[in-house]
């Protein structure tokens, strides 16, 4: 077996335990090597494909400035979205399905036509929108107490966990996607504020800079493919039991909760 191999098998089982792992950088994956770390994750996938998940599109992470300076780690990456991990919106998590989840709110594009070209534009990723939607990303790690690496969280599928899209499209002519204000709030009290110029200076880049880096991959984003474009604001670790709304200005709210496994029905 390869160190590949034993990093993703390393993953899988603690995605199944719900245990975190150490960090993998250093160990079984050298430091810094970002294309190793993507190879787990292509491995991962094959995996979860053949066991019957469907890909229904991909997410962006270290988009922000302020969650890139909590970890360290200063380069967007990206992951891969399964039709398991959306969750309704205004439904209530199983916390206990999760390890060490955070929220964030995003801007969702949800794509209307393919993107493989390897130069790719935001007049491109313009014409390919079909529709915007507000979200919350729930974010989560494998790696124990988040010492996460830019391999780690690669690796890991970009520290994916779950996602709530809101389910009121936009369109894209409609919304100032770098000014647009963003309130995150837990008990009525925000948690994190930010704005869309916080995601690589406007979630349209973010978006083209994942399309191109697909495609040199040689795995473009197609038409219908939901991408989360990267947080506007800080991460928030989650309080069981608490529920999070994201508003975002344009775009409208959505909501998420999560259960407290200390309070019985």
């Amino acid at each position: 077996m390869t160190d590949i191999e034993r990093a993703a098998k390393t993953l899988r089982t603690a995605y199944d335990s719900g245990k975190p792992v150490p960090p993998l950088a250093g160990d079984l994956l050298p430091v810094g090597d970002t294309d190793a770390a993507y190879e787990v994750q292509r491995t991962q996938v094959r995996w979860w494909v053949k066991q019957g998940r469907r890909r229904v599109g991909a997410k962006i992470g270290l988009t922000s400035r302020a969650v890139q300076e909590s970890f360290g780690v200063f380069q967007p990456d990206f992951g891969v979205l399964f039709a398991d991990m959306a969750v309704a919106d205004g439904a209530e998590v199983d916390i206990e399905l999760l390890s060490q989840p955070r929220v964030e709110a995003e801007v969702a594009f949800v794509l209307g036509a393919d993107l493989p070209q390897e130069q790719v534009t935001t007049v491109d990723v313009i014409r390919a929108t079909d529709h915007l939607l507000p979200a919350i990303e729930i974010v989560d790690s494998r790696i124990a107490d988040w010492q996460i690496s830019i391999v780690d969280t690669i690796a890991d599928n970009a520290s994916s966990g779950l996602y709530v899209l809101g389910n009121s499209p936009r369109r894209l002519a409609d919304v100032d996607l770098r000014l647009c204000g963003m309130v995150l709030e837990s008990g009525g009290e925000p948690v994190s504020v930010g704005a869309g110029a916080a995601c690589l200076g406007n979630p349209l880049h973010a978006v083209a800079w994942l399309a191109q880096t697909m495609a040199r991959a040689g795995d473009p984003l197609r038409a219908g493919d939901v991408v989360l474009s990267g947080a506007l604001g800080p991460m928030v670790p989650v309080t069981p039991g608490a529920a999070y709304e994201a508003r975002i200005a344009g775009l409208g709210s959505v909501r998420t909760a999560f259960s407290n496994p200390g309070v019985r029905a």
